[in-house]
């Protein structure tokens, strides 16, 4: 007895020794200052460690922590070897690094998935990553080794895409590039660029590794041999600190974000932040998985993964790369123990008992506690989490976040199953999923799906669903599904899509939808042998209704023809809207017996659309010319297709309008002849080959030459005297009349000097003007300025015009017609009679002269119409203050009718042929002499 009462104090002391030697090494901890590099910017990617700070788990663990933000790549990994950090966040590289020889130790898993996915501008087609090769890509950083880019390569190579196919550049980590068209792919991180790309509404896919089969752990927390053999337990209270820091991180996610804000950075808003939570929730996973768990088997697949895709040799082993909390030190020394002192533990197994029981207690005490802090998680968790009997589909645990989603009650929830509150389009997909998880062909899946709420109204949600073990379930498979509510996400991406693919005027496809709906029917047509006849419609004189009624009345205008050429066609052919007045219509499915249809729809949208449209208490009329082509009779290329369509629907405009045209071959030659003519045209001006032509305009009381039209010619040095009927249609549509139209009136105005130094100081020149020359920038002040140099007044110019510009009622029309006015530069109507004749107009605007039409002219006789006009319009205009100069003056018997009515200035062949400009000096130097 006496020596068992010497042995106990004994043993107590040893077991004081024990735990001297395990408090001691804590005190020394209690001012060591250690350094943690990120591998970003501060943002919630990395809130576990700042809430580790933040509640003082790093302080409770005699921890100094200062948190390094870094610039990407492999940064952490270099300085947590180079000693100039302690602890680092990396991603699954890190065992490349270790493979490649260099001493880095992994801690734990924060994510466990990986976040890197690939981020491509949406295609018109379905999503397709095999869109990437040749295409210009950001992935990782080029000068590290092992980096983001690695798992990624991995990813393409295994879909068959070899990297020598990528046109790869330096990444610059900033999504504008992408939108911008700088990049077409660059690689993200689903927890931060996709928010950002949202939103700047860019339309994009991503591709995740994950798709794959390729799933790595992301975000470790790892240090290097050094620091684990040199600082044992200091490693082992970082990582507890650390990883009980991520877990009140998740579980305070916006308390969590106002520290980042706070305190660390406010470069991302808190709706960033808080996107981000959210986003990491499915990565991290933390109330399935505690933070921090990391399963060898994971990793030999991820080695697996390297080796398939030639990175590391086969075989290849891994020791000391994952960290190991307890150590096979301390059991070796247990078994030393036991073998030197089994006589002690006989002696002590009264206390071993007694240790053993409170142990037992500790460890329920800690499942109590564990079960309690998961079970808090659960149900704050700010995503809907259920737990479901796999067969029967029902409910068997709910957190209040998927009873909001829901929209149900607990009660009403447990009554029913998940194919009760799913759309029914999306019940089948989700049931043969769910068939394959409960036969354990897969672990778990993820899908898009609709909820329908008892109000009827309807929920998108991302949902994940994970089998669970049937050992803790009563022996029944049971399944966790985890959604997170993103109909505002697919309202933005609706509406998105819609504003891209379709017409926001008429509802119509516009020409992205329009080229993605043709390019189907062609892959159709090829396949069953059939036609597609494609009609380009172009409404006539809709820019009058435009100008006259305004622009509100036009775009009624357009969406009623929209209407009325849908109801025209069969519902499985297209009707699009390019832009403006343009419509095209696809036929499509067409046999060899169908193409006569092709003329009965297109006579039928001619007739639909000559009817009046009712705009307000005003009628507008129009017409239409449309253009048709057949596939793959005229072209095999949409774009060759719609060329040939626009050259017909020219060609019918040129006809006379309200009718269709079949494109023909002679079409085509003679677009490529306009388009030469242009390319020519182009050079006129510097080559010298425009010429100016004078024609008189006589006095027809006296016969004398008071004034002159100047003409233009173009004298091409292969095609000789191009008609001006030819070419300026050609200028007018390139908009090189602005050029030339600045040169006819300096030449003219030289002449112009000339004659009235040389010939008669009261000469007058009129000059033609193009309605486009009146959209000039800088109006009429270059030519007022030319004519102050060269002493001539304002009124020795004509301006002639024609009456369709005067239907222009914009007031840059108005007010280059006023700077005319103003500088003293007469304006003369050109064509009067045959236009949109309207007294308001001579009313409006100050009009010098009136030209009568050589329509009029050619018939003159006593007793004819043309006659009772031309007389009706020369008394008005002289009752307006106006002079009249009439065209087309060829016989002396015209002459006279037109001066006994009192006409003042006859034109035409009867007094000179347009003449060039060295003859017409001529002419009106022999008409001085003669005087």
């Amino acid at each position: 007895m006496p020596r068992r009462l010497t042995a106990l104090p004994r043993l107590l002391a040893r077991l004081a020794a024990v735990c001297a030697c395990c408090v001691l090494p804590a005190l020394a901890l209690a001012q060591e200052r250690v350094v943690l590099q990120l591998k970003h910017s501060h943002q919630f990617q990395f809130a576990g460690y700042y809430a580790a700070l933040e509640q003082g788990y790093y302080r409770e663990a005699g921890l100094d922590v200062q948190i390094r933000e870094g610039t990407g790549g492999r940064e952490p990994e270099r300085r947590v070897l180079a000693g100039q950090a302690d602890y680092g966040v990396g991603d699954s590289s890190l065992l490349l690094a270790r493979l490649a020889g260099k001493p880095v130790v992994v801690l734990g898993v924060v994510f466990q998935h990986s976040p890197y996915a690939l981020a491509m501008a949406q295609g018109a087609g379905a999503p397709d990553v095999h869109r990437v090769a040749g295409k210009r890509v950001m992935i990782g950083s080029l000068s590290d080794d092992l980096n983001q880019a690695d798992e990624l390569m991995a990813y393409l190579r295994k879909e068959g895409i070899a990297p020598g196919s990528l046109r790869r550049l330096e990444h610059s980590y900033n999504p504008d590039d992408l939108i911008s068209g700088k990049v077409d792919a660059m690689s993200v991180y689903v927890t931060n660029e996709p928010d950002l790309l949202d939103r700047a509404g860019f339309p994009y896919d991503l591709y995740s590794p994950r798709n794959a089969g390729i799933d790595f752990y992301g975000d470790n927390l790892f240090t290097s041999e050094q620091e684990l053999k040199a600082h044992p337990e200091r490693v082992k209270a970082f990582r507890a600190a650390s990883m009980r820091g991520w877990q009140y991180a998740m579980s305070h996610q916006e308390e969590t974000a106002d520290l980042i804000l706070n305190k660390y950075s406010r470069r991302n808003d808190r709706r960033h932040l808080l996107y981000e939570a959210r986003a990491m929730v499915a990565l991290v996973q933390p109330v399935l998985v505690e933070v921090g768990y990391m399963n060898p088997d994971r990793w030999q697949h991820i080695a697996d993964v390297y080796t398939e895709l030639g990175l590391i040799e086969r075989g290849a082993g891994f020791d000391g790369f994952l960290y190991q909390a307890d150590g096979g030190r301390a059991l070796a020394w247990l078994y030393r123990a036991l073998a030197a002192g089994g006589v002690l533990l006989l002696l002590g197994a009264g206390v071993h008992m007694a240790l053993l029981a409170r142990e037992r207690g500790r460890a329920q005490q800690a499942i109590r506690e564990g079960e309690a802090r998961f079970r808090t998680m659960f149900e704050a968790a700010p995503m809907g989490i259920a737990l479901i009997d796999t067969a029967s589909g029902q409910f068997r645990d709910i957190n209040p976040r998927y009873l909001e989603i829901a929209g149900r009650t607990l009660e009403q929830m447990k009554a029913s199953s998940w194919r009760d509150i799913s759309h029914p389009d999306d019940v089948p997909a989700e049931q043969e999923q769910v068939a394959q998880l409960a036969a354990r062909r897969i672990a778990g899946f993820k899908l898009a799906k609709r909820l329908l709420r008892p109000d009827g109204s309807v929920v998108w949600v991302d949902a994940s669903i994970t089998a669970l073990d049937a050992g803790g379930a009563g022996g029944q498979p049971h399944h966790l599904c985890m959604i997170e509510d993103i109909t505002d996400k697919k309202q933005t991406e609706a509406l998105v899509w819609q504003q891209a693919n379709f017409d926001t005027l008429t509802q119509l496809p516009n020409r992205r939808m329009f080229q993605n709906r043709l390019e189907q029917a062609i892959v159709k047509c090829r396949r069953d042998g059939s036609r597609i006849a494609i009609l380009f419609i172009d409404l006539d004189h809709f820019k009058e209704v435009n100008d006259t009624l305004g622009h509100h009345q036009g775009d009624v205008l357009l969406v009623d023809a929209a209407h009325r050429i849908g109801a025209c066609v069969r519902e499985c052919d297209t009707v699009a809207r390019l832009g403006g007045d343009e419509f095209t219509v696809i036929l499509s499915e067409l046999a060899a017996a169908d193409l006569g249809r092709v003329e009965t729809i297109a006579q039928t949208i001619l007739d639909s659309l000559r009817a009046p449209f009712p705009l307000g208490g005003e009628q507008a009329f129009v017409s239409a010319s449309i253009g048709i082509t057949l596939y793959p009779d005229d072209a095999a290329s949409i774009e060759d297709l719609l060329k040939h369509a626009d050259q017909a629907m020219y060609a019918a405009k040129g006809a006379g309008r309200n009718r269709f045209s079949y494109f023909t071959p002679a079409l085509q030659v003679a677009a490529l002849n306009r388009m030469r003519l242009t390319n020519d045209l182009r050079g006129a001006v510097k080559g010298q080959q425009l010429e100016l032509y004078f024609q008189p305009i006589v006095h027809l009381k006296t016969g004398r030459i008071h004034k002159a039209e100047a003409l233009l010619r173009w004298r091409h040095p292969v095609r000789g005297l191009v008609s001006p009927l030819e070419f300026i249609p050609l200028a007018e549509a390139s908009g090189l009349i602005i050029e030339i139209g600045g040169w006819v009136f300096r030449e003219s105005a030289h002449w112009l000097q000339r004659w009235r130094s040389a010939v008669h100081p009261e000469f007058q020149l009129s000059v033609n003007q193009s309605p486009l020359e009146f959209q000039r920038e800088g109006g009429y002040d270059s030519w007022l300025a030319l004519l102050g140099e060269l002493g001539l007044p304002g009124q020795s110019v004509v301006i002639e015009i024609t009456e369709g510009l005067l239907l222009d009622a914009s007031s840059s029309v108005t007010d280059q017609l006023l700077q005319l006015r103003d500088g003293g530069i007469q304006v003369a109507l050109d064509d009067f009679g045959t236009g949109y004749s309207s007294l308001s107009y001579l009313k409006k605007f100050d009009i010098d002269y009136l030209k009568i039409d050589r329509s009029f002219t050619r018939n003159l006789a006593p007793d004819s119409s043309d006659m009772a006009l031309s007389d009706a319009i020369i008394v008005m205009a002289h009752k307006l203050g106006l002079r009249v100069i009439a065209e087309g003056v060829e016989t002396p018997e015209q002459r006279a009718l037109l001066a006994a009515a009192g006409c003042d200035y006859g034109q035409g062949y009867l007094f000179a042929r347009p003449l060039p400009a060295a003859e017409f000096d001529a002419l009106l130097r022999a008409q001085s002499v003669a005087a």
